[in-house]
């Protein structure tokens, strides 16, 4: 592979050698930290203590970091492995010998520690201990806190047995097209294949595909219930009402926000009956199934573009941004930060991901198509949040949150499709990008919904005492692809098998952010082009923002109250006029 076309991972550390030199930096580093066990007391002692743990952190997070990037590079090499290992260790480590530090702080008086909270000495980690207070009512004894943490990575092992099982384990058998000829079938493939004009060919994949996952439902049943169970564990030791609240706690958002998006989606869902139907028609379908659901409805922008266009597309499309966040994009491109092409061993999927002392890396695979364009928008967006950040934060504050992750990626792949609308005339193209945008709605908004309420309803059953069996939890799922598809969807048996594939069920209640940062996107993207700087400013301020502030409140600093439904009402509106705009292009056709 020519080098031009991988990251240069130097900004990180020259080699392997030179991160493991690192390593015992790292190891007196954690020992320094927990050596201040037992001291944590004063404003003084307490400073002194989150200048180190920031310090180590740093250090860990450059040390994994590049353990992670290279295990990428090359999944099936002993090398990234070894690295990867010795990696996670020094993480268990960090994390079992700090966990003393909150609830020795939080064992303090609550009005003691407030006023050292909004001491001087603290200033430049007031919100740090901000959120400290929030947590007091959860946080446990530094013994009960010590147990927890050496039991993190048993806790962890139905999330890896599920995912071994889906990464190194399942099989699939080959799939034939209608000419007889056969398909390697896999995981990487699926949705490609699922694309296909040829639905023959579609529908031997899906029946092929989840055959695999329905011979092995108890496993995936039996390890997404432990996952469920550890949830619910923790949630009551640590005194929350739900697993589901524990995991909101951290960002500070209510249960209204997630109750709020499912009932406005539900609210919306005649537009998605609509949607399939229009897919029903185009494809001049007399049944449409499951496995019809992805294929383009039309082949018109399914061309082909080099690496050299993909980037210029990027650049035309962000250009509303202004020059500082385009000069830097393109400085992205120029200096190396994207592993750009397949390779053999090479890992599947896309992502952005960096160090405060790094600049951020992406991982693609660049196949030429509007979707490996539309990539590299995305994963560009993820990674200007972070240069933004970190360009504009301390190291404590220097990464954002989970809830506000996808905004950035989201206005960027919204901003590309936007540009290549207004630059085409010809009905089939149009429809094309049409079509794109009505994909991200509904595999983002309408989809991401759907797993959320499966999410909330299968632990809600979990702690009434409701066992998760296999046929409880595919029948849930079978329900709600009925309800969130409509009439127009024939419904095959191995339908209810899906909710075994998605990974993010076994990270719990996640899937919700990417329905709200999708919407959040859509106001600004749309904001950023109809109104221009008033709007480009305080969302560039936004992106550097990182972690300073709960992320509700930093959405507000851009424009965007999601503790209300307005911005999710706002983006199905849009999702609507864009159906008006397919079904009128149809009719030019």
């Amino acid at each position: 592979m020519d080098p031009a076309f991988q990251w240069d991972l130097s900004t990180l550390y020259m080699d392997d050698e030179a991160w493991e030199r690192d390593l015992p930096l790292l190891d007196q580093e954690i020992e320094e930290v927990a050596a201040f066990q037992g001291t944590l007391t004063d404003a003084k002692t307490i400073r002194a203590y989150l200048d180190a743990e920031t310090g180590m952190e740093r250090r860990l997070s450059d040390i994994y970091t590049y353990a992670m990037l290279r295990q990428a590079e090359d999944t099936t090499a002993n090398e990234g492995q070894v690295l990867m290992s010795k990696a996670t260790g020094r993480y268990v480590n960090a994390v079992s010998k700090t966990s003393f530090a909150r609830p020795e702080m939080l064992a303090l008086p609550e009005e003691e520690l407030k006023k050292i909270t909004e001491s001087e000495e603290l200033v430049p980690y007031r919100f740090t201990m901000q959120q400290l207070l929030d947590e007091k009512p959860h946080v446990l004894s530094g013994k009960e806190e010590e147990l927890l943490a050496g039991f993190s990575e048993v806790l962890g092992a139905p999330k890896r047995i599920a995912e071994n099982l889906m990464d190194a384990d399942l099989t699939f058998a080959p799939a034939k097209d209608q000419d007889d000829r056969e398909h390697e079938l896999n995981e990487a493939n699926f949705i490609l294949l699922q694309q296909s004009p040829d639905r023959t060919l579609r529908e031997n994949v899906f029946h092929n595909y989840y055959a695999g996952f329905r011979n092995h439902i108890n496993t995936f049943a039996a390890a997404y219930s432990g996952v469920v169970k550890a949830a619910a564990a923790e949630a009551k030791a640590r005194h929350y009402e739900s697993s589901r609240a524990m995991a909101m706690a951290g960002e500070h958002i209510p249960a209204s926000v997630y109750d709020g998006l499912v009932d406005t989606v539900r609210r919306f869902l005649p537009a998605m009956y609509r949607y399939v139907a229009l897919r029903k028609k185009i494809l001049g379908l007399s049944d449409l199934h499951y496995y019809d659901v992805y294929v383009p409805l039309s082949q018109g922008s399914r061309g082909h573009w080099s690496y050299e266009e993909a980037q210029e597309m990027v650049l035309r499309a962000v250009a509303p941004l202004g020059t500082t966040y385009t000069s830097k994009v393109r400085d992205a491109f120029q200096s190396r930060w994207i592993d750009v092409y397949p390779n053999e061993g090479k890992r599947g999927g896309a992502f952005s991901s960096g160090t405060y002392d790094s600049n951020p890396y992406i991982l693609t695979s660049f196949a030429g198509d509007y979707d490996s364009v539309s990539t590299i928008a995305h994963e560009m967006g993820h990674s200007m949040h972070t240069w933004f950040s970190q360009q504009h934060q301390p190291p404590q504050y220097g990464d954002y949150t989970l809830f506000v992750a996808e905004v950035a990626s989201t206005v960027n792949e919204n901003l590309l499709v936007e540009d290549l609308l207004r630059q085409t005339t010809a009905p089939a193209e149009r429809l094309f990008l049409l079509n794109q945008y009505l994909e991200g709605f509904k595999g983002t908004v309408f989809r991401q919904t759907m797993f959320a309420e499966f999410e909330r309803d299968a632990h809600r059953m979990a702690e009434a005492g409701e066992a998760l069996t296999p046929d409880a939890l595919s029948g849930l799922y079978r329900k709600l692809i009925a309800d969130y598809f409509g009439p127009e969807l024939s419904i095959d048996d191995e339908v209810q098998y899906e909710w075994a594939r998605i990974p993010h069920f076994y990270r719990p209640f996640y899937v919700y952010k990417y329905a709200t940062s999708y919407s959040a996107a859509v106001a600004l993207s749309d904001g950023i082009l109809e109104k221009g700087e008033s709007v480009v400013q305080p969302y560039l301020s936004f992106l550097s923002m990182g972690g300073s502030a709960y992320p509700l409140d930093e959405l507000r600093s851009a424009g965007i109250d999601l503790a209300t439904t307005a911005p999710i009402e706002n983006a199905l509106e849009k999702f609507e006029r864009i159906l008006d705009d397919a079904e009128e292009t149809v009719r030019t056709l």
